[in-house]
């Protein structure tokens, strides 16, 4: 029995080199045995990918069974309430945010962002009909999906343009989480009070203000951004 003198391993007697940090094994004791098949393949191998259209039939059939399960289930109860609508339309929203991506891999990010925000606003639109909320979802509900959809699709830009330090992006998804918090309080008061009256959003903007202001210093400090990366491997 041979064990790695780098890292103390323990070796097979047909190991011609450690499988772990590749030091090669020269033991006079005991040679590397040649005959004996090695424990472990000795030439890499690929594993073929699974075709994306199974993937997306798949998932498709599951998703679409799930939704006929309970479009039945809600029929054979004989419910008042339509619930299974709220089911088939989240299978529906998770079938555009998986399968699209899935059948056109050449499809261009903010077209996905574009897509997926016009889902949830169909899910939303679903359930304000079936809730006979058509009001609020005009005046509240389709605005904040639409502030959250254009902040999406400005992080999608803006990143795609080149590569991002790890600072840079967190301190654009806090601004952009501060800038719909602002939004959607904005888009409260007005429907439920016709006027704007700023009091939590504020709080989250301070707290993202101060969050903002040391990853800015890092950012823009060459030696401080050197020592976080250091100390955080980044």
């Amino acid at each position: 029995m041979s064990y790695c003198v780098n890292c103390g391993v323990e070796l097979d007697s047909t190991a011609s080199f450690c499988p772990l940090c590749r030091t090669p094994v020269r033991n006079p004791g005991q040679p590397v045995d040649r005959d004996s098949p090695a424990p472990f393949p000795t030439e890499l191998g690929k594993v073929s990918l699974a075709s994306q259209r199974a993937a997306a039939v798949l998932i498709s059939a599951m998703l679409g069974s799930v939704a006929l399960c309970s479009a039945l289930l809600n029929l054979v109860l004989l419910a008042k309430h339509i619930w299974s609508l709220y089911v088939i339309g989240a299978a529906a929203m998770l079938w555009v945010f998986i399968v699209p991506p899935l059948l056109w891999r050449k499809l261009p990010l903010p077209a996905i962002t574009l897509l997926d925000s016009g889902a949830i606003g169909l899910y939303v639109l679903l359930i304000a009909w079936e809730l006979d909320g058509l009001d609020w979802y005009v005046h509240l509900a389709l605005p904040a999906v639409v502030l959250l959809g254009l902040l999406l699709l400005a992080q999608v830009l803006l990143f795609r343009k080149g590569r991002r330090s790890i600072l840079a992006t967190i301190a654009v998804v806090i601004a952009s989480a501060a800038i719909f918090v602002v939004g959607l309080e904005l888009l409260g008061d007005l429907y439920f009070h016709a006027a704007w009256g700023p009091s939590w959003s504020l709080v989250v903007l301070i707290i993202a203000g101060a969050m903002e202001i040391p990853l800015m210093v890092v950012r823009w400090v060459p030696d401080l951004r050197k020592e976080v990366r250091r100390r955080f491997h980044m």
